[in-house]
């Protein structure tokens, strides 16, 4: 697949239409613009499948005009939630829901993406607005105990948290099966774009990280030895994945305990995996110890963007798909004429502005802003901005000007 053109110039002025706004190709698939709803976990499952809650929360913001939407992440097994109402993509039985989501994304202009995963040592916990604490017995009670976990060694999370089981070889062989089951559903449920997990202190990072991973049989020790798990995974994945569709894969760039995982660490995994048909990368940060969302550097807009940019260069033909506080319009425009990544994925702005990319557009003067939304609202907004245009006109003429007929209208914009 060939990268597209890059800006060589880091003064690069706006394109028109803009970059954010102009399409981008995926192998076989084409994405309306550079958009990207970011997984966000909603912990609203029912025994690890969607519901009508899910439904409209993800086709907002295909209604909203992004381009690519994913769901949230997405566990391989069903020990791999993180708690009892995370999602899961384990069972033949949550196929038809999420099939039931990636139709309404697809007949509304987006690309269905999914992100699998595997909690490891940071399952069986609440939800965050309860701290993401240890399953007690007081929750067995309630019906929600706790649940064995694994890791790629015997060291909890926290001292609080459950020690988690080591897994044997035998035993990451058969989650690798899992990861691979698991992307051959999200397949036949109409997902065109997989993302595997490796980020934010869950299994596969635990693999990675020598802060979490201390064996010292061949998926411990050195970089290799530990970026192993992951690497097989991707080419299990691959394998099953079709060649027309894209496959992402998303890191912590750095570990941001001590810098046992660094970015010239994520450099060598990113290339790698560039290696076995991965071809966008999403690099956020930390997460080994603490809250998965965790970040070891100040929140500033754009935080995470230098390992986008970094990785995008030193990997020549992957792309990369830049997270962190990007809210602002012109901000995600500078980011794509920079060249320091190809993709802006947006989480919580979204929760707050589902229609930020036709407002986005707007701002960075795309033409045809309105086209992003469905007709029926793209056709009455654009008939309220004629109104106020004229309206405006009229207010700014002399008293005595005539009004122009049919200036009016009761459409109820």
């Amino acid at each position: 697949m060939n990268a597209p053109d890059r800006p060589t110039d880091a003064r690069a002025t706006h394109s028109d239409p803009p970059l954010l706004f102009s399409p981008m190709r995926l192998r076989s698939l084409t994405a309306r613009n550079r958009v990207v709803v970011s997984p966000m976990c909603q912990y609203a499952s029912t025994e690890g499948g969607p519901t009508d809650f899910h439904l409209v929360h993800l086709g907002q913001f295909a209604l909203g005009g992004a381009a690519i939407v994913f769901s949230e992440e997405t566990a391989i097994e069903e020990r791999g939630r993180k708690t009892w109402h995370c999602a899961g993509i384990y069972d033949d039985r949550h196929i038809p829901a999420y099939r039931r989501l990636t139709e309404f994304l697809s007949a509304h202009g987006a690309i269905a993406a999914i992100q699998i995963g595997h909690s490891g040592r940071k399952g069986a916990i609440s939800p965050p607005w309860q701290r993401y604490r240890p399953l007690s017995p007081e929750d067995a009670l309630a019906g929600e105990p706790p649940w064995p976990i694994v890791s790629s060694s015997a060291l909890p999370d926290s001292p609080q948290a459950q020690t988690p089981h080591s897994l044997s070889t035998r035993e990451i062989e058969t989650l690798i099966g899992h990861w691979r089951e698991a992307a051959q559903r999200a397949l036949q449920a109409g997902y065109r774009i997989l993302e595997v997990h490796s980020a934010h202190g869950y299994l596969l990072h635990q693999f990675l990280s020598p802060i979490a991973n201390q064996r010292r049989d061949g998926y411990g020790g050195d970089l290799a030895g530990r970026m192993r798990l992951t690497l097989e995974v991707i080419e299990a994945v691959r394998a099953v994945w079709p060649d027309e569709l894209p496959l992402f894969l998303r890191v912590s760039a750095v570990d941001g305990s001590n810098g046992r995982w660094t970015m010239d660490d994520t450099v060598a995994l990113a290339r790698a995996a560039y290696e076995r048909g991965v071809d966008v990368v999403t690099t956020s940060s930390g997460g080994i110890h603490g809250p998965g969302t965790a970040a070891p550097v100040a929140r500033v807009p754009g935080y995470h963007v230098p390992y986008a940019e970094r990785v995008r260069c030193e990997v020549p033909g992957l792309h990369t798909l830049a997270v962190g506080l990007i809210t602002e319009p012109a901000h995600a425009e500078e980011i794509l004429q920079r060249g320091q990544a190809d993709l802006i994925g947006l989480a919580r702005e979204l929760l707050w502005n589902p229609h930020w990319p036709a407002h986005a557009a707007q701002a960075l003067g795309a033409p045809d802003h309105l086209d992003l939304l469905p007709r029926g609202y793209g056709w009455w907004l654009a008939r309220r901005e004629d109104i106020r245009r004229v309206t405006a006109q009229a207010a700014a003429q002399p008293a005595s000007a005539a009004a122009t007929p049919g200036d009016t209208a009761s459409d109820g914009g």
